[in-house]
C-alpha cells in the first residue's frame, strides 16, 4: 500500500483552539521520528502558515491547492519544505472551487490518485463546508482539537455528519489543547483536561489521553521580531508540549504503521471494481447491437458511418443507423417526398439539423379497423414534444413498398417485428450520436441519460 496516502485530518469549526499548530508541529515530529518516511501538509485555509513554516526562500514554487482540487496530480505539486517535510501551496481561491464537490468522496478520489505515499496531514477551515467534509470523509484519522466547552459542543457537528454519511466514527478523536494547567477545580474533575475529556467521554465521543499544553514559549514562536514561526521541536524542547508532542507523533506512527489498507487504497478498489462492472455491462451492450443499419441493410465501415443509435423499449433490438438513411427517412415520411422528387433535397437539409438535436420515438398503435398505424413524435433534450404525427402503415402487413415508406418499413420489420410478423406492443427510440465516437453513447453516464429518455417515454405512454 506503499503508493496510496494515510490521511491524518486535524478539523475544528471553532477557531483559536490550535489546529493549525497541531498539525504544522505534528508533521515535523512525524519527519524527525521516522526519517525515511515522506510527510505531506496541504492546507485548505487561507492563512498561508504551513508555506511561512516550509517555505525554502529561493525555491520557486509551482501549482497550488487549487491546481490539486481542479486534477493536477499531487506528486507533480509537492515542494520539499524546510525540516523535511512536503507540502503543497497554499491558495486564497479555493471558495470557487466549492460548487464542483458534488459528492462527498472527491478528494478521497484525488489523494488516492495524487501519487503521494505516506501520511498527508489536511489542515481545514474552521468551519464545515464542503471541502472540510470531504477532508473528513477521506481520512483514516481525524484530530479533533478542543479547548473549551464552547469547542467541545461544535464537535456534535462533525459527528453528526459522519452519522448522516452512515460513516464508522472510530477514525474520529478528540484531543484537549491548549490546556492551562495553572487551573484546577474543587472536587471530581481537577483540571481543565479531565473535564473535557469527562464531558466527551459523557457525550458519546473518543478522547485521547494525551493533551497539549497552553505555553508562552510556543505561543512566542508564531510572534517574534524576525516575523518567522518555529517550530517546537528545534524552539521549544525544554517545554511539557515538547514531550506531549512526541507522545502524539509515537501514537500517529503506530497507527500509520498498523494501518495495511488505508482509506485511499479502499476507495481505489472500489473504484477499480466499479470501472470493471461498468466495463463489463458497456460490453454486453455492445455485443448486443446489431453489425449493420436496419434500413438499408449494409455493415457498419469506416468513421461517419453511424450517425443514429436505436433501442427498442423492451430492449430486444438496438443498433447503429447511418446518418444519410435515417434523415432520408425522416424526410420521406414527414414530408410524404419521394427521394427522386425537386422537394425531397431541399427538404432533406431541414430534416438533418432538426434530427442532429432531437431524439425520434416511433410507437405502433391499432385503429379501430384492427389496421397498424405510428405514432411518431420527436421531442427535445429534456423530452419536451416538438412535432408529433400520426403515420399510416399500410401495406406493412403485406410486404407493399410505395417508394416513400420502404425505409420505415425496413426499419420497424428488423427492429419491431415479431414471430408472425406483427409489430410488437414495444415502441422505439432513435438517438443523434458522435459519429466519431458514436459507442460512447453505450459508456455508463451516457447509456444512463438514454435510459432516463426511455423511462419518460414509457411515462409519456402510460399516460
Amino acid at each position: 500500500m506503499n503508493n496510496f496516502p494515510y490521511i491524518l485530518t486535524i478539523s475544528s469549526e471553532k477557531g483559536g483552539v490550535g489546529k493549525t499548530t497541531l498539525a504544522t508541529n505534528l508533521a515535523i515530529y512525524l519527519k524527525a521520528m521516522q526519517e525515511n518516511l515522506s510527510v505531506t501538509i496541504i492546507s485548505f485555509d487561507n492563512h498561508f502558515t504551513v508555506d511561512q513554516m516550509f517555505e525554502l526562500k529561493g525555491h520557486k514554487t509551482q501549482g497550488t491547492v487549487e491546481d490539486l482540487l481542479t486534477g493536477t496530480p499531487g506528486a507533480d505539486l509537492l515542494h520539499q519544505g524546510q525540516y523535511g517535510v512536503n507540502y503543497i501551496p497554499s491558495s486564497n481561491n479555493l471558495t470557487e472551487l466549492y460548487q464542483g464537490f458534488k459528492g462527498p468522496m472527491a478528494l478521497c478520489r484525488m489523494v488516492a490518485e495524487s501519487g503521494i505515499s505516506g501520511i498527508i496531514i489536511l489542515d481545514t477551515r474552521p468551519d464545515l463546508n464542503i471541502l472540510t467534509q470531504n477532508a473528513l470523509y477521506a481520512a483514516d484519522r481525524v484530530l479533533i482539537p478542543v479547548k473549551d466547552m464552547p469547542s467541545l459542543e461544535n464537535c456534535k457537528h462533525i459527528f453528526a455528519l459522519f452519522d448522516q454519511r452512515g460513516i464508522d466514527k472510530k477514525s474520529l478523536a478528540l484531543i484537549p489543547c491548549l490546556i492551562d494547567n495553572r487551573i484546577k477545580y474543587d472536587g471530581l474533575f481537577k483540571d481543565q483536561r479531565t473535564l473535557l475529556r469527562a464531558f466527551a467521554i459523557n457525550r458519546g465521543y473518543r478522547c485521547m489521553d494525551t493533551y497539549i499544553s497552553k505555553s508562552p514559549k510556543v505561543e512566542s514562536l508564531n510572534t517574534n521580531p524576525d516575523g518567522k514561526i518555529y517550530p517546537i521541536i528545534s524552539h521549544a524542547r525544554e517545554t511539557e508540549v515538547h514531550s506531549q508532542f512526541t507522545e502524539l507523533a509515537l501514537d500517529i506512527l503506530t497507527s500509520y504503521n498498523q494501518t495495511k489498507e488505508p482509506r485511499a487504497y479502499l476507495y481505489h478498489q472500489w473504484q477499480t471494481e466499479q470501472e470493471g462492472r461498468k466495463k463489463e455491462a458497456f460490453l454486453a451492450r455492445l455485443e448486443g447491437v446489431l453489425p449493420h443499419c436496419v434500413i438499408c441493410g449494409a455493415l457498419h465501415e469506416g468513421e461517419g458511418s453511424k450517425g443514429f443509435y436505436f433501442e427498442t423499449a423492451d430492449h430486444t433490438s438496438r443498433g447503429f443507423l447511418h446518418s444519410d438513411c435515417f434523415t432520408g427517412m425522416l424526410c420521406s415520411i414527414l414530408y410524404d417526398l419521394h427521394p427522386r422528387s425537386d422537394l425531397y433535397q431541399l427538404s432533406l437539409q431541414v430534416i438533418r439539423e432538426s434530427a442532429g438535436t432531437t431524439i425520434a420515438v416511433f410507437r405502433p398503435l391499432v385503429d379501430e379497423s384492427g389496421q397498424p398505424r405510428l405514432y411518431f413524435q420527436q421531442l427535445d433534450p429534456s423530452g419536451t414534444p416538438l412535432l408529433e404525427r400520426e403515420l399510416s402503415l399500410d401495406g406493412f402487413l403485406e410486404g407493399v413498398f410505395d417508394g416513400i415508406r420502404d425505409q420505415l418499413f425496413l426499419l420497424l420489420n428488423e427492429s419491431m417485428t415479431g414471430y408472425d410478423g406483427k409489430l410488437r406492443a414495444s415502441w422505439l427510440v432513435v438517438h443523434p450520436v458522435d459519429e466519431k465516437r458514436p459507442e460512447q453513447v453505450l459508456q455508463d453516464m451516457a447509456y444512463r441519460r438514454i435510459q432516463d429518455m426511455h423511462r419518460l417515454v414509457s411515462e409519456m405512454t402510460t399516460n
